[in-house]
């Protein structure tokens, strides 16, 4: 690894507090004493946060920013020298000259210097680059850490200032020379022998393995059918039926139901046994990075990428009126569930103030392991009073959504469990066993400020107040017998938020990886986003095919896992990062060097379209670029013509008969309108269905309600058809 920077801070220095801050008078370059008090300096990444800690503060400290990182590795060539230890060869990022100008001369006047990047393993290499380039001594005590950007926050961090760690650093090294060496080795073996502008990474290519695997999953499907019958009897209980002989039965041919029919035909059910039990639903953890993206996504529709950008500006401050600028969320790349006990107990006073005593939960248990950064906490308000209804009006809409979530999701998690009573009823009749079932809430607990999202009462549940009725020996009249025919479903394609859960629960990237992963596969053309679902494309499973042939290691979840999990040991001190480089390039550059003497070029066909160029006449094809598909010419480059594309949507205008197409707004987002577009604005953000609407004859389309969850509705608002989703799947 490269040597430690060194850099001169003035021996001797001696601390005074100050108005909650510490200041520095010390020794100048000259030798004399500096009487006069100078501002500290701190340096943070982003601007954002720099205003917010500057407002904070006034004039009591100078804030500036570094804008990210200030050194990298180049661009243009490999920047790592394989013979000498894998050293890395960093260059001053272009447009940075300017900013580190400006630090360096900010840093000079100030007697004390603070680098507050983010906690966490790039904002600790940034700090240690920083150091570098100022002219710093990293085993000085120059860095402060703090996870939510508060007044309370920052002076604590202040007042406890600490070295560089040096192994977080080589961590961080380590896992940016690991890529570096897998993306700048094997993307130009995928230019040569496939097409140029490819790249293949060590997580993305994990990545595009799970979402190929999917795909193969889904295509391997074979449908089958299988039948329920339900009895609706006297008094609002609905049964299900369960077996004949004491066995547990699954219909699974139309012959069963039939003889089920005739044998129950004009006969009652007598209930065999009413049982009844207690249970308590726990409160969910606070959020972590991976837990946020997914309810994000299934509560409020962000994107992952969405929901980073928006938690980061909560993160880093804003305006609150009166109030002034405060960070509202504490850090959001986190992999740990830990609260402080400050955070804890003002929590408890609020659910004590609010509900009552009776409201407050115990501590939930931490989520611990070995991937888990211990120093680190949940996600959670800066201040569990500060409600969301109070500071909506000073959030844009989606920061008010985002903040919301976050909150109600921390103050559950301090909150009592929620408690429930089930009532089973067991009936019976000529053998056959029928269950009728329901539960009612004694305790709401947390779910009175945070529920998990359940469906709606369906067609098939009982009276609650039948359920609590119903006697062992009662007959009951069966009023209608209904069957129903499903068939099974194959698994369902990733989404953004099922693919985060998947990586994570795998063990494979971090916290601040799954957002820039999904985007790089996307952006490549590899996995086409459509309609909150990812894909594969021919391309994706090109290359897919090719890695898992030549590189079975790259795409192989556990190797990947294993590796994080060895890159994670450098940060702790079990492994060197020299023996974890050499491990994997090692064998790996022998495969590299097979696979170029044995691929030979592979062509990835253009889908070709029944659309004729408007230019020359040429067929069009489909193109893919980092906004997503298009199409271009055939012809292509003697005819450069190119179109939006539009994906039919299988069902027709309800306005002028016309077919709805798929498109795109000019933020990304899809919607379907009319294909005569000007001439009929016909438009709905729903995902249309290929099923007439039994009301007015217009199509359906798929809708969420929060609690209810997934429905079909007619696409005219007028109409008010409604429509509950049952899931496909036989009955456990």
């Amino acid at each position: 690894m490269a040597p430690s920077p060194r850099f001169f801070v003035a021996p001797n220095s001696t601390l005074r507090a100050i108005g909650g801050l510490s200041y520095a008078t010390g020794v100048k370059s000259t030798g004399e004493v500096g009487q006069a008090l100078v501002r500290p300096l701190i340096i943070v990444e982003s601007p954002a946060k720099a205003r917010t800690i500057q407002k904070l503060f006034h004039s009591k400290v100078k804030v500036e920013a570094s804008m990210g990182h200030v050194r990298d590795l180049p661009r243009s060539r490999l920047g790592v020298d394989e013979s000498d230890n894998f050293a890395p060869k960093y260059v001053t990022i272009r447009g940075k000259g300017e900013i580190l100008k400006k630090l360096r001369e900010r840093a000079r006047k100030a007697r004390q210097v603070y680098l507050a990047t983010d906690p966490d393993r790039e904002g600790e290499a940034i700090s240690w680059h920083l150091a570098h380039l100022l002219g710093f001594e990293p085993h000085r005590a120059v860095r402060i850490e703090f996870r939510e950007v508060t007044r309370e926050a920052i002076e604590r961090a202040i007042d406890h200032p600490r070295p560089i760690d040096e192994q977080l650093v080589e961590a961080q090294q380590a896992r940016r020379i690991l890529d570096r060496l897998v993306g700048y080795k094997l993307s130009p073996l995928l230019w040569r022998k496939v097409r140029r502008g490819l790249s293949a990474g060590r997580v993305q290519s994990v990545a595009l393995r799970l979402v190929g695997d999917r795909e193969a999953a889904i295509e391997a499907h074979v449908p089958e059918e299988y039948w329920t019958l339900l009895a609706y009897l006297e008094g609002g209980l609905v049964a299900r039926y369960w077996g004949t002989g004491g066995k547990r039965v699954i219909l699974r041919e139309r012959r069963q139901v039939d003889g089920l029919l005739a044998d129950l035909k004009g006969t009652a059910l007598e209930v065999e046994a009413v049982r009844k039990s207690r249970r308590r639903r726990s409160p969910p953890a606070p959020f972590i990075t991976s837990s946020l993206q997914q309810e994000a996504f299934r509560r409020l529709g962000f994107p992952v990428r969405k929901t980073m950008r928006v938690a980061q500006q909560l993160y880093e401050g804003l305006e609150l009126g009166d109030e002034g600028s405060s960070g509202l969320v504490t850090y959001m790349r986190t992999d740990s569930t830990r609260v402080a006990e400050v955070a804890r107990e003002r929590a408890r006073q609020y659910v004590t103030g609010r509900f009552g005593s009776e409201w407050v939960g115990s501590p939930a248990a931490e989520r611990r392991g070995s991937r888990v950064q211990g120093a680190h906490e949940a996600i959670r308000p800066t201040d569990v009073f500060r409600e969301p209804d109070a500071v909506a009006p000073h959030l844009a809409p989606e920061q008010a959504r985002l903040y919301r979530l976050i909150w109600e999701r921390f103050v559950a998690s301090q909150m009592a469990p929620a408690e429930f009573e089930l009532t089973a009823v067991h009936l019976k009749a000529g053998g056959h066993a029928f269950r009728a079932s329901g539960s009612v809430v004694t305790f709401a607990g947390f779910t009175s400020v945070y529920r998990p999202a359940e469906r709606t009462a369906a067609p098939d549940t009982s009276d609650p107040a039948a359920l609590a009725a119903a006697r062992v020996g009662q007959k009951v009249a069966v009023t209608r017998l209904e069957d129903q025919r499903h068939v099974t479903v194959p698994p369902a394609r990733y989404t953004e938020a099922s693919l985060v859960k998947e990586l994570e629960e795998l063990g494979i990237g971090r916290p601040s990886t799954y957002a820039p992963t999904i985007d790089t596969i996307v952006q490549r053309g590899y996995v086409a986003n459509e309609d909150r679902s990812l894909r594969p494309t021919e391309l994706g499973l090109r290359v897919l095919a090719l890695l898992k042939e030549y590189f079975p290691e790259i795409v192989d979840p556990g190797f990947t896992a294993g590796l994080e999990e060895r890159l994670d040991g450098v940060e702790a001190g079990k492994f060197s990062a020299t023996d974890v480089l050499k491990s994997f390039y090692e064998p790996f550059q022998a495969t590299l060097e097979r696979a170029e003497r044995e691929i030979g070029g592979m062509e990835v066909p253009d889908e070709v379209t029944d659309i004729a160029c408007e230019q020359c006449g040429k067929p069009m094809v489909v193109k893919y670029s980092r906004f997503g598909k298009f199409l271009g010419c055939s012809g292509f480059p003697e005819c450069r013509a190119s179109r939006p594309y539009f994906e039919a949507a299988g069902v027709n205008c309800p306005e002028c008969g016309a077919e709805v197409v798929s498109r795109r707004s000019r933020k990304g987002r899809r919607f379907y309108g009319c294909s005569r577009y000007p001439d009929c604005t016909f438009t709905t953000w729903r995902r249309p269905v290929a099923r007439d609407c039994p009301e007015c004859g217009a199509f359906l389309v798929e809708a969420r309600d929060r609690q209810a969850g997934p429905y079909l509705a007619c696409v005219r608002e007028e109409c008010g058809h409604r429509e509950y989703v049952e899931a496909d799947t036989p009955d456990g």
